[in-house]
């Protein structure tokens, strides 16, 4: 297991995609932290003060930016009629919002998630006592 733990944080602005209505873009903070090397967390800003976050599997951000991925409540794929730009559709059982973002800026920071931790090292920043202890809290002795 890595010690030198780092966070890579990046703001972006994806283009909510609203029924009959233009666009509304919405401030998204992407981050990778090497503690979790397999995931990347979407923060979505709600309101004033809120966010609404979003953690999926750092292959399913790559896998979409080439084709459909996802099968659960984060899906990605680029978008039919523009290249440059990918759709992210994220569910819940309260709804599901769609949006739109830049394929380039989404690769550039997967490009930086890979400069921390490259693809098939992942689990030489994992710990299992840690993530043990974060799943069994008490101690049963």
């Amino acid at each position: 297991m890595r010690n030198d733990h780092m966070t890579l944080r990046s703001m972006a602005v994806l283009d909510l995609l609203v029924p009959d209505a233009p666009s509304v873009p919405v401030e998204v903070e992407l981050r990778y932290d090497t503690r979790d090397p397999y995931a990347v967390t979407a923060a979505f800003r709600s309101g004033p003060s809120g966010w609404v976050e979003w953690c999926f599997a750092r292959d399913l951000l790559a896998d979409g930016l080439i084709a459909e991925a996802g099968s659960g409540d984060v899906r990605i794929r680029p978008a039919v009629d523009d290249i440059e730009l990918v759709v992210l559709v994220v569910s819940s059982p309260a709804g599901l919002a769609m949006f739109e973002a830049s394929a380039q800026e989404l690769a550039d920071f997967l490009d930086r998630t890979y400069d921390l931790v490259l693809p098939g090292t992942e689990g030489s920043w994992v710990s299992v006592d840690d993530a043990l202890t974060t799943l069994m809290p008490y101690d049963l002795s």
